[in-house]
C-alpha cells in the first residue's frame, strides 16, 4: 500500500516516486496550492498538491484533520530557505501526483498539538491521544525497553514462563482483586500481586533461571505511579548469593539504558545499607543527585534548655536531626515560614533554623531565636557534623525517628532541586539489608517489611522470634533518582526457618497449611538456595521517558479512581450472569 515510510524520505530520494500512507495532521490552503502534513509513526512529510495534478488536488480540497490518506507523488527538495531541521523529512516534500481518501474522519475534538489537554479528555479519547507524539515515543520507548530485556535475560540463560493468573488468595500485604467460580459455588480466584510463590516453586522445580514479563494486579488507592494493573520484569535464580545477583541485575539495568536511550550508567552502583540511607537521607530511596545529607544530632543536644530538642532526643525512638542548605542563609523570614508549613504538612510539629552568618563567632554569628538555648557545645557539634559555612542556614527537626526522616528527607530533595543543587545524568544506588520486619501498632503485631518468604541475614534467625527488631533481612532495592524501579531478596529455602518468620508473625500452623501448604510442601523436597528481583516496567519507563505518571507509559490505563473511560469498566452486569456466579448483590446499581 506504500512504498516508503516518511522517515525514509531524505535529499537521496529527490525526483523519486514514492508512495505515502498514514493521516492528515494539518492541511493548509495558500491560494490555490495545497499543503498537507501527512503524519506516520515515523513523523511528518509535507505534501504538495497543485492544480496541475488534479488526481491529487481535487481530492486535497475536500481533506479534512485526520483523514486516512494514501500519496502518491515525486520527492524534491525543499526551496532554499523553508527546510524544517526539526522534522526527519524537512529537507524534502513530496509532490502529490494522486491522493486518495482511504477513510475520512469526524471533526476530532481537540488538537493532535494540544499540549495542555486534562488528563480526563486524554483518557476518554485514548485512540487519538495515542497517535500524538509523546505517547508514539513513549510506548515505542516502552518497546525497546522489553526487548532489550529479553535480550539480556536470555543471553544470561534465563527461561521465560508464564505463571497462572488466576490462583489462591494469599496475604502478601496490598488487597486483592477476587474473581468469582462459576464451577466452585462460594469459591473465588485471586488475581496475583505477584508471582512470588510460583517463582519460588520454579526453583525447586530446577529451573535455575527465570523471568517473566508478568501483570500483576492490587486492589489499592491509585496515585500518580500506581495502577490496579502493572507490569513487573519478574526474575529469579538459584544457587547465587545476594551479591551475585545484584551483580547480574545491576547488568540489566545497564543494558537496558545502552540499548534503549543510549545512556551508559555508572560502574559499579553504589551499595547503602538501609539505616545508613535513613540517618544520611531520610528516606529508603534517595536521589542521589542533590548532594545535602541530614546531620545526626541527637545525641548533641540531649542536655540542651530547649526541650522541643531535648525531649525527642531523650525518648525512646526519638530522633532531631538537621540539614545544611547552601546559600539559605539570604531565604526570607516568609520562606522560611514556609518551610515550617511544609514540615507540618509532612508530619512535624514544626520546623526550626538557624542562619549561619559569621561561623567564626560562634553563637554570636548564628541568628536564631533557639541560639540562646543551645549550649556552646551543641552548637559547635551542629556546625562541624552539618558542615554548614557562613551564609547557609540550617533546618532541625526533632521527633519520633520515621517523622524526623519524612519530614527532612522531603525537604532535602525538594529545596535541593528547588535551589539548583541537583546534579544531572543518573544515579543509581542499591539499599541492601532492610529490617526483616515492621510493627504495626494498631494491630500490636509485627508484619513483614517486604513478604513473609524474605530470608534472615545469617546469624539472623536468632533474632526472629525473641527479637523481631533487630532481624535484618537479605533484601535489596534498586533506586534510581529517588525512585525505586526494582525490590527483590534472597528466598528462604528451609522449611523450619519459613515456619520461625510465620510465627513471629503469628501465621498459625493451621492458617500456614491453608494458604502457603502449597509452598511449604515444596520447600521439603530440596529446594536450592534461591533469590530474585521485580522491576517496575511502567515506573522504570516513566523515569527513562521523563514522565511524572505510568498512565503516560501505558497504552490504556485507569484513571486514579480504577475506571477504564474508553470501555467504561468497571460496570454492572445483568442478573443471569451473576445466578451463574452464585452472587447477589446488596444495595448496587444492576445492567
Amino acid at each position: 500500500m506504500r512504498s516508503h515510510t516518511t522517515g525514509a524520505l531524505s535529499p537521496a530520494l529527490a525526483g523519486a516516486t514514492v508512495t505515502l500512507a498514514g493521516w492528515a495532521h494539518r492541511r493548509r490552503d495558500h491560494g490555490g496550492i495545497i499543503f498537507i502534513d501527512l503524519r506516520d509513526h515515523e513523523g511528518l512529510a509535507q505534501v504538495v498538491c497543485d492544480p496541475d495534478h488534479p488526481a491529487a488536488f481535487a481530492p486535497a480540497e475536500r481533506v479534512r484533520s485526520e483523514y486516512v490518506l494514501r500519496v502518491t507523488g515525486t520527492v524534491r527538495l525543499r526551496p532554499p530557505g523553508t527546510a524544517n531541521p526539526a522534522l526527519r523529512s524537512g529537507e524534502v516534500e513530496v509532490l502529490a501526483r494522486e491522493v486518495e481518501i482511504l477513510n475520512p474522519s469526524a471533526p476530532p475534538p481537540f488538537s493532535l498539538d494540544d499540549e495542555n489537554l486534562s488528563e480526563t479528555v486524554r483518557l476518554e479519547h485514548r485512540v487519538l491521544d495515542l497517535r500524538r507524539e509523546p505517547m508514539q515515543r513513549n510506548l515505542r520507548l516502552r518497546h525497546r525497553v522489553v526487548r532489550a530485556a529479553r535480550q539480556y535475560l536470555d543471553a544470561h540463560g534465563f527461561v521465560e514462563i508464564e505463571t497462572p493468573i488466576l490462583y489462591r488468595s494469599t496475604p502478601e500485604g496490598a488487597r486483592e482483586f477476587l474473581v468469582p467460580s462459576r464451577l466452585h459455588a462460594g469459591h473465588f480466584y485471586a488475581l496475583p500481586q505477584s508471582p512470588q510463590l510460583f517463582k519460588q516453586m520454579l526453583m525447586v522445580g530446577g529451573f535455575d533461571r527465570y523471568y517473566q514479563i508478568a501483570k500483576c494486579f492490587r486492589d489499592e488507592d491509585l496515585r500518580a505511579d500506581r495502577q490496579p494493573e502493572f507490569t513487573q520484569i519478574d526474575v529469579e535464580t538459584a544457587f547465587l548469593d545476594e551479591a551475585q545477583i545484584r551483580g547480574l541485575m545491576e547488568g540489566l539495568l545497564r543494558h537496558l539504558f545502552r540499548e534503549a536511550l543510549g545512556v551508559a550508567l555508572p560502574e559499579p552502583f553504589p551499595v547503602l545499607r538501609y539505616d545508613e540511607a535513613m540517618r544520611d537521607y531520610g528516606t529508603d530511596k534517595p536521589d542521589l543527585r542533590v548532594p545535602l545529607r541530614l546531620a545526626e544530632i541527637t545525641d548533641a543536644v540531649r542536655d540542651v534548655a530547649f526541650q522541643v530538642f531535648a525531649g525527642p532526643a531523650n525518648e525512646p525512638g526519638g530522633r532531631v536531626s538537621a540539614l545544611a542548605v547552601p546559600g539559605g542563609g539570604a531565604m526570607t523570614r516568609s520562606e522560611l515560614d514556609g518551610l515550617v508549613e511544609e514540615a507540618r504538612a509532612l508530619g512535624a510539629k514544626g520546623l526550626a533554623w538557624i542562619r549561619v552568618n559569621e561561623r567564626a563567632r560562634g553563637a554570636d554569628g548564628l541568628q536564631s531565636p533557639i541560639v540562646k538555648n543551645l549550649h556552646a557545645r551543641a552548637l559547635a557539634a551542629i556546625l562541624e557534623r552539618t558542615g554548614a559555612a557562613d551564609g547557609d542556614a540550617i533546618l532541625f527537626c526533632a521527633d519520633r525517628a520515621e517523622v524526623v526522616s519524612a519530614v527532612l528527607g522531603a525537604l532535602r530533595e525538594r529545596i535541593g532541586h528547588a535551589r539548583g543543587l541537583a546534579e544531572p545524568g543518573w544515579r543509581p544506588l542499591w539499599v541492601v539489608d532492610f529490617p526483616m520486619f515492621e510493627y504495626d501498632a494498631e494491630t500490636r503485631q509485627w508484619r513483614a517489611r517486604h513478604h513473609p518468604f524474605t530470608s534472615p541475614k545469617d546469624g539472623h534467625e536468632a533474632f526472629l522470634e525473641t527479637a523481631p527488631e533487630r532481624a535484618y533481612a537479605k533484601a535489596y532495592d534498586l533506586v534510581l533518582n529517588g525512585w525505586e524501579i526494582g525490590g527483590g531478596s534472597v528466598r528462604i529455602h528451609r522449611e523450619e526457618v519459613q515456619q520461625r518468620v510465620f510465627r513471629a508473625l503469628r501465621i498459625s500452623p493451621e492458617e500456614q497449611q491453608a494458604k502457603f501448604g502449597f509452598l511449604l510442601r515444596a520447600l521439603r523436597y530440596g529446594a536450592p538456595p534461591h533469590g530474585g528481583i521485580a522491576f517496575g516496567l511502567d515506573r522504570l519507563v516513566a523515569l527513562m521517558a521523563g514522565v511524572e505518571a505510568i498512565r503516560d507509559v501505558i497504552a490504556f490505563p485507569k484513571t486514579q479512581r480504577g475506571q477504564d473511560l474508553v470501555t467504561g469498566a468497571p460496570s454492572p452486569v445483568g442478573e443471569a450472569q451473576l445466578r451463574e456466579l452464585h452472587i447477589r448483590l446488596r444495595d448496587a446499581p444492576r445492567a
